[in-house]
């Protein structure tokens, strides 16, 4: 694919709905409903819709994932494709498929925890887990972090030996587990 960052008007073939007062969301979903969103994203959803899991592998860039990346789940994770507001999390579209994060950092681990320097790892994350594929109803399963993966050789081998070991158990491991919607009252979204 070739990677904007940006979400734009460009992303939908065709006339808007409200060029007025454009919002992406519904734009999207519409463009995606009508077969209208530019041929990049639909050869992404496509590959998307047949994927049984999908492993987002990046290099952790200011404390989040890189531009690219973010443009990429709001070009490809369109309203209608991937999520409704009635049926988020565990009800979401995407509840039969399988998502893990694998990324790179430039500190040790020792830098990321609950009275550590840069936090607890799992609350920089939230936002990508729970807030993006979560809410997509992704199963979510654990994170594979590489810690400042700039080491001697032996030590860069035991790290890819573990990463291997891990991809062949990867569609059997459980996922990750967030609290249940039934726990909250039903969002009402309204105008």
């Amino acid at each position: 694919m070739k990677f904007k960052a940006v979400a734009t008007a460009e992303d939908i073939t065709g006339d808007v709905k409200n060029a007025e007062d454009f919002r992406y969301a519904e734009e999207t979903k519409l463009a995606w409903e009508e077969g209208k969103l530019s041929a990049d994203i639909t050869e992404e959803q496509r590959k998307v819709t047949e994927a049984d899991i999908i492993i987002f592998q990046f290099p952790m860039y200011w404390f989040n994932v890189p531009a690219i990346m973010k443009g990429w789940f709001d070009r490809v994770l369109t309203l209608g494709f991937a999520y409704t507001q009635e049926e988020p999390y565990t009800q979401g579209l995407f509840k039969d498929k399988k998502a893990m994060l694998s990324f790179t950092t430039g500190s040790l681990k020792s830098s990321f925890g609950p009275n550590s320097i840069h936090g607890d790892m799992s609350v920089t994350l939230w936002p990508l887990q729970n807030g993006i594929l979560h809410y997509c109803g992704f199963q979510v399963l654990a994170p594979h972090i590489f810690w400042a993966p700039y080491c001697a050789a032996e030590t860069y081998d035991n790290i890819m030996k573990g990463w291997r070991k891990r991809l062949q158990v990867l569609l059997g491991e459980e996922p990750l587990s967030f609290t249940p919607e039934d726990c909250f009252e039903k969002e009402k979204v309204s105008c």
